[in-house]
């Protein structure tokens, strides 16, 4: 009751700031800020800006809440919203025609077209509506569906009230209104992103077959190798790291958390930085996917989360048995089951529209691929329906919304069983208590191993060890997915099946399964679907359990410790392979090496530059790109190829190990690296970030970090273009990072970053700020105390509302 007087006599202080002089920051497109005080009976919101562009939103309840948080992130990204909004409803191919490729922010979806038809599907069906009025917790809170309301609201005042300064949408038509349910209908894209939306274009192309040949398939294991590839985390534009310290580590007795999450750097999977306020009920800062209208990772005065995609495969197969007379009907049991018929109509810029057919049946509906690798071919005896559990999960707002509001990782493990809300994602958290917590709370259908055994066809007798993907018989009852008594819904996984590691030293994941995430005590007996155990971990995940486990024995930790892992760019790769390799090379008869195609390359420059080069990928690390572009090809090799010693499940961390010089591949890939560089004009020892930058504002900003195989901690994903210079962007990597921790005052410690900044508009002042921090690596000290706010100097302050 204390924290909640206070916290709404700082909230009743901070309104009363807002009766001052004030306008909107030039982050803003002009025009806002004019007007200063609410009309009657609209809603309203109080939106206070400090460095980097970054909103402090005060509202007195949820709807008004939602409005701030409309407005600010359409002040920042309107025309990233609202390409995302267009695409929920099923009109890309309307404004931009249907063969043009989608950016993958909401779905694999590769044209427009394709996309269209699913999401216009989705819209026919009523299948958000109804989700939308299931009884919490199964569906969302009055609470949650009060800040969608609240944002549309906010979202269409910013666009009625503001020119449109962006190039990417200025004077578009495509830029209009919005309501709650496109708000609910973006979340739902979210939620299926790992499921039906990567099966996207098999479920729109979907059709029975007719006298002519069948499409081919693949063999089983063809198909394990596919599944494999297609639900890799690693393989993904989408990973983390995340890491929770328990008191017994730290400097005095309280939790740390450090999260890196990597996701896209451009489009509609892009962080949004922002503190959220309701004097007495919620307070917390951290970074929402663009259009969330709750916090997705953040803070708040007790706990701090992050989260890192989960190896859980969020879809499965059911393989049809088709009655012979008819490939629309399938038998389960013997019995005849009519595929159900939804025919979608799309508009088509410039052209009629475009009528498609998609069958659905108790499973969910017919695909013929998982992507172009796993064709799924509806032959007159077969076909394939795809389950996707999170098709009916409009939960991950209220998860996130109780992280928001809970006081102690006991409070984050609440949420995540009362709401079972988290799609693809593991949760990592630590409070100021001294707890750490680690959880692997998704939604999956529930696959178990007995499950599997009993009911694989052959496509899943192979796919389903490989990948987790599960291909059941449809035909049989005895197959159909059961459930637990503690699940929210049928046919998932209950809390009490999750991996979960509470109050250990460390808990840490770097995308691969919950099985070390602390490697003195390793998590056993989980299913399949929820990943592998005793298998290689990835060098990314083997680099940062050295680290964080050097931390913890190391012990009295502090976020500046954090902050000093962040940015270490230590490369794992080069640590275990790159003494072998100067010295291999400096072997060489005659300094040559033989490239691809047989071409003699010398590399003898080589050997020095990789022998003094300092094993990390810092900007000025030089040899850091050399080694980058050889071990790319050089990691290609197989393993048992590659490595002397192999993995071993009692020594997960140290191996494979020990380079094999002698694989063909380990010299044809150093020849092929050397003669690239050369090529492309680049010296082989040039400093990283002469040849690895972003271009800002006209300027090149140089980028540290690195790509997924070197096992970097500060991954990077950038775009090579040799006539460019080099690495000329970033594609995904390091994104909203916050390092956290908590003294002995109310106001935790945190520093924050979003890599690529707030805006993507080139002429707001925040489109390359903070960006301009991550390639110094500075940080941004977080706001959070209304002291803290108060004491900005770029202070500004706005009272937003609806015009009536």
């Amino acid at each position: 009751m204390r924290l909640r007087n206070r916290l709404r006599l700082l909230g009743v202080a901070g309104l009363a700031l807002f009766t001052v002089s004030a306008s909107l920051p030039p982050a803003t497109a002009s025009g806002a800020g004019q007007e200063r005080h609410p009309s009657g009976g609209g809603l309203s919101a109080a939106i206070r800006y400090t460095e980097y562009g970054i909103p402090h939103i005060v509202a007195k309840d949820y709807a008004q809440l939602g409005f701030g948080t409309g407005w600010a992130q359409a002040a920042d990204q309107v025309c990233t919203l609202a390409d995302g909004f267009l695409t929920v409803r099923g009109e890309r191919s309307r404004f931009f025609g249907p063969d043009a490729a989608t950016d993958f922010s909401l779905s694999s979806a590769a044209t427009n077209l394709s996309s269209d038809l699913y999401f216009r599907g989705v819209r026919d069906s009523g299948t958000v509506e109804k989700l939308l009025k299931v009884p919490a917790p199964a569906g969302p809170s009055r609470d949650v569906k009060e800040t969608m309301r609240g944002f549309a609201a906010g979202y269409n005042a910013w666009i009625t009230q503001n020119r449109i300064t962006d190039p990417a949408c200025r004077g578009a038509s495509w830029v209009r209104p919005v309501t709650a349910l496109d708000v609910a209908a973006r979340g739902y894209a979210l939620a299926v992103l790992g499921g039906q939306g990567r099966g996207i274009d098999g479920i729109t192309a979907a059709q029975p077959p007719t006298a002519a040949p069948p499409a081919a398939g693949v063999t089983p294991e063809e198909a394990a190798s596919a599944a494999k590839r297609l639900l890799s985390a690693q393989n993904a534009d989408m990973g983390s790291n995340a890491v929770a310290f328990d008191g017994s580590t730290t400097v005095n007795g309280r939790g740390l958390l450090l999260g890196n999450p990597h996701y896209p750097w451009q489009g509609g999977r892009r962080f949004w930085q922002s503190q959220q306020t309701i004097p007495g009920e919620l307070n917390v800062s951290g970074a929402s996917l663009l259009g969330a209208t709750t916090i997705s990772i953040g803070h708040n005065a007790d706990v701090a989360w992050s989260h890192t995609v989960a190896t859980g495969v969020t879809l499965n197969l059911h393989q049809l048995t088709l009655d012979p007379a008819d490939p629309t009907v399938y038998l389960v049991d013997g019995k005849r089951e009519r595929m159900t018929k939804r025919t979608v109509s799309v508009p088509v810029k410039g052209a009629a529209d475009v009528t498609r057919t998609q069958w659905w049946t108790r499973y969910g509906p017919v695909t013929t691929s998982m992507g172009a690798a796993l064709p799924l071919p509806w032959t007159a005896t077969t076909a394939y329906a795809l389950n996707d559990p999170n098709a009916t999960n409009l939960r991950m707002a209220d998860t996130g919304l109780g992280f928001s509001k809970a006081r102690s990782t006991k409070d984050v493990e609440r949420s995540l069983r009362r709401n079972q809300g988290m799609p693809w994602v593991n949760t990592i958290a630590a409070d100021r208590a001294g707890h750490s917590f680690f959880a692997q709370s998704q939604v999956l259908p529930r696959i178990t191993d007995d499950l599997a055994e009993r009911c694989s066809t052959p496509l899943g007798r192979a796919t389903y060890p490989a990948s987790g993907l599960a291909v059941l018989d449809g035909s049989r009852k005895d197959c159909a997915l059961g459930s637990d008594r503690d699940a929210v819904q049928p046919g998932i996984f209950g809390p009490g099946r999750m991996p979960v590691l509470k109050n250990r030293p460390y808990v840490e994941n770097s995308n691969d399964s919950a099985w070390l995430t602390n490697a003195d005590r390793p998590l056993t007996g989980y299913e399949r679907v929820f990943g592998t155990i005793a298998t290689p971990r990835s060098l990314r995940t083997r680099g940062a359990i050295e680290d964080v486990a050097s931390m913890a024995d190391k012990g009295r930790l502090r976020v500046a410790d954090l902050q000093r892992q962040q940015f270490a760019n230590r490369a794992p790769a080069g640590d275990l392979v790159a003494s072998e390799v100067a010295k291999w090379c400096a072997a060489l008869p005659g300094g040559t090496a033989v490239g691809t195609g047989g071409t003699p390359v010398d590399v003898s420059d080589a050997c020095t530059v990789l022998r003094r080069w300092d094993r990390s990928v810092d900007s000025d690390s030089r040899g850091a790109l050399l080694f980058d572009r050889f071990w790319r090809k050089a990691s290609a090799v197989p393993a048992a190829e590659l490595w002397k010693t192999p993995f071993d499940p009692a020594d997960p961390v140290r191996t494979p190990r020990d380079l094999n010089t002698a694989a063909p591949g380990v010299g044809r890939a150093l020849a092929d690296a050397v003669a690239e560089l050369r090529a492309a004009g680049i010296a082989l020892d040039a400093p990283l970030g002469k040849h690895q930058f972003v271009v800002r504002d006209g300027k090149r900003l140089p980028i540290g970090g690195g790509t997924e195989s070197l096992g970097i901690w500060n991954k990077t994903e950038p775009v090579w273009n040799a006539a460019g210079g080099g690495y000329t962007g970033v594609s995904s990597g390091s994104s909203y990072i916050q390092a956290v921790g908590w003294d002995d005052s109310r106001c935790p410690v945190a520093r924050t970053l979003l890599t690529y900044s707030q805006s993507e508009n080139p002429k707001s002042p925040h489109f390359s700020d903070q960006t301009r921090l991550y390639a110094g690596e500075r940080w941004v000290t977080s706001r959070f105390c209304e002291k803290d706010i108060a004491r900005s100097p770029d202070l500004r302050v706005v009272r937003v509302h609806e015009r009536r």
